[in-house]
């Protein structure tokens, strides 16, 4: 029977993890430690910049969403991995495929445009500190951040309604941990030229443009670093940014690396060790990055501990 337009399949099998059945419960306790420490440190980064008042500042408002995304990030693809892992039921339905796929996007999408927002913010604060407060103040920060999640939920819809709308005829193995977009292509029939292009150019599109306006920033937040005639005040004004240039570094290089090259005929063993460092490894990484690289931070997590230490002996 010659392959139509209909979505023929249902459902969809999950089979990344069959390659390695004796290692399923060595990586169910791998993936649940990791998803535990993820949602510890960002939840408790949120929980942290909101009790702590030396946090309130638009560099630790956006921190503050970044580990909520990350959070939400994780949340979206671990259990579904856990619960494989734990039952061995490798089906998804096709529902729940479009689902996974829209919010994991809608977590991508934003954290791009976060991490993008965040480097703006440290350019205004190097480039003209004093002039900071007002061009940072908190209408300015609030448009800014809902400005990154309507972005990132505008490219969801736009990805997963063109990605849903190919044709899935009688191969429904998905060789993947979950519902990501080059197995997905990989399995659709038909004329699907259009729709791809359309799909990888603007998942591009946002990555690069993001990347672009983090360049920007840190080449401005470089000339402005060159003005300082001391030495030590050069590190010392840069060092502000070294746990977003890490987080940026990771980020936006396994998205490089897994989606502009995704049309190079690269394997998909290695897409899925790449899709793991950044669905899992990443968000949990970040609370740690901004935790250990920041003093401010170190101090707030020190004093919230002296509290809760004196409030227990009380």
């Amino acid at each position: 029977m010659a392959k139509n337009n209909l979505t023929r399949v249902a459902e969809f099998v999950l089979t990344g993890f069959t390659g390695h059945p004796n290692l399923e419960m060595p990586l169910f306790l791998l993936f649940l430690s990791f998803y535990l420490v993820t949602l510890l440190g960002n939840l408790g980064m949120v929980v942290l910049i909101q009790v702590d008042v030396q946090l309130h500042t638009p560099m630790y408002f956006f921190l503050s969403h970044l580990s909520l995304i990350d959070a939400c990030y994780s949340s979206v693809i671990t259990p579904q991995i856990l619960a494989t892992l734990a039952t061995g039921k490798m089906v998804i339905s096709y529902g729940c495929c479009a689902a996974q796929f829209f919010f994991f996007t809608i977590c991508a999408a934003t954290e791009c445009f976060l991490l993008a927002v965040m480097a703006y913010d440290r350019c205004v604060a190097i480039s003209n500190p004093l002039l900071y407060a007002v061009a940072m103040n908190p209408r300015i920060c609030w448009s800014l951040v809902l400005g990154a999640y309507v972005c990132g939920m505008s490219g969801a819809i736009l990805r997963t309604t063109c990605t849903f709308s190919l044709s899935f005829c009688e191969d429904n193995q998905i060789n993947f941990f979950f519902c990501d977009l080059p197995p997905l292509l990989k399995l659709a029939c038909g004329d699907t030229m259009n729709t791809e292009i359309i799909i990888v150019f603007f998942g591009n599109f946002v990555i690069l443009a993001n990347a672009l306006a983090i360049l920007i920033s840190y080449l401005l937040i470089i000339k402005a670093v060159l003005r300082v005639k001391s030495a030590g005040g050069r590190a010392k004004t840069f060092s502000t940014c070294a746990s977003h240039l890490t987080a940026v570094a990771l980020f936006f290089g396994t998205l490089i690396f897994m989606y502009i090259r995704s049309g190079s005929g690269n394997s998909l063993e290695e897409d899925k060790v790449v899709s793991v460092f950044y669905t899992v490894v990443i968000p949990m990484l970040n609370p740690l990055i901004y935790s250990l690289k920041n003093k401010d931070v170190k101090a707030a997590i020190k004093k919230v501990t002296s509290r809760f230490q004196v409030s227990q002996s009380g």
